[in-house]
């Protein structure tokens, strides 16, 4: 197994051509804004119509497309710079190399980041809805239990959620890492292994478990449903947030993309008609992919700050992090007024 040190310093080479080749700008908005202090909830005059906030997505099913779906991406009072990834991990690396403000990723990269020493924060949550994540294995595969996987190949994103979904459902079955070959495949690797049965299973996230069920005739052998609560994040660097006027555009940035995602859950059509001109796949599958993909933002508090605690642990026990991590410190509950507002 590697470790995030080695997987980033893997990625290094890389890092800059996939900042390159993914990023676009676009001016939001340039109005003046009355945005939140960056120690609180106190209300100030910031002007952040000259701030650019650089922000990580994923693959165009992110957050640019869910606030264009919402009418909300108009509303930005800053600009932008919009970088598209392929998962949670680079996004982090590239906010490590301070490429990247603030960005969405599900609940174990920011355990990676943190486990390599990134100085980031979690800084708005998401309970996520455990539909959105799976193990999947082909139509035809005589695979029917966790316990089968044992000796079996199965892809997964390193340092992803999907890797903590595998990692929690087969230490459920009595499994470890070391009793399966991982193959650490980004999402389109991962598709094409899967769909060429060079993998035997894949442990993956919506809309690609859609994508597959659909398309393919997969078979979901498990979704997070067992593994209890998990969350989804938007993290910021350290850097800027203590910057006055970028972290006052923070504030507006997770103030609309609550809002977002509060709309997308009540209006799963209209969302998934924009997520598919997004992703390129037919509005059924996506579709599918927003009933099983709803989120809600909720406080960082004690509950989510031991959630990502647990993950970490988790990862630390199977070896797969080094050393043990406080994960409080890599937390802030700044915005979390924010909220249901």
């Amino acid at each position: 197994m590697t470790t995030t040190r080695k997987l980033r310093a893997a990625a290094a080479l890389a890092l800059l051509a996939l900042i390159a080749a993914g990023c676009s700008s676009a001016n939001a908005g340039s109005t003046t804004a009355s945005s939140g202090a960056s120690s609180g909830s106190q209300a100030s005059t910031t002007d952040v119509s000259q701030v650019t906030l650089h922000i990580g997505d994923q693959a165009g099913s992110g957050s640019q497309a869910l606030l264009t779906a919402a009418g909300l991406i108009s509303k930005l009072p800053f600009k932008v710079t919009w970088s598209d990834f392929t998962s949670g991990p680079p996004m982090l690396q590239a906010m490590a190399a301070g490429a990247v403000d603030i960005g969405s990723v599900g609940n174990a990269p920011p355990v990676f980041a943190a486990a390599g020493g990134d100085n980031l924060a979690i800084v708005g949550a998401f309970q996520a809805n455990p539909h959105g994540s799976a193990l999947l294995v082909p139509k035809n595969s005589p695979i029917h239990s966790i316990a089968q996987l044992k000796g079996k190949r199965i892809a997964v994103a390193q340092g992803s959620s999907a890797d903590y979904h595998l990692l929690a459902v087969l230490k459920k079955a009595g499994l470890t890492p070391k009793d399966v070959t991982l193959q650490y495949l980004q999402p389109a690797q991962a598709l094409a292994a899967f769909s060429s049965g060079h993998v035997d299973a894949w442990d993956i996230w919506s809309p690609y478990i859609e994508q597959v069920t659909a398309q393919d005739g997969a078979r979901i052998l498990v979704n997070g449903t067992t593994i209890g609560n998990t969350y989804s994040f938007e993290v910021a660097s350290r850097a800027a947030l203590a910057d006055p006027a970028k972290a006052a555009a923070i504030r507006d940035y997770i103030k609309l993309v609550n809002q977002a995602h509060a709309w997308s859950d009540s209006h799963q059509q209209a969302w998934a008609a924009i997520w598919a001109k997004a992703t390129g796949l037919s509005d059924s599958i996506m579709l599918k992919a927003a009933a099983d993909d709803t989120s809600n933002a909720v406080p960082i508090n004690a509950t989510v700050v031991n959630s990502e605690q647990s993950i970490a642990d988790a990862f630390s026990s199977a070896g797969l992090i080094p050393g043990k991590i406080d994960f409080a410190s890599f937390s802030t509950s700044q915005y979390n007024d924010l909220v249901g507002g």
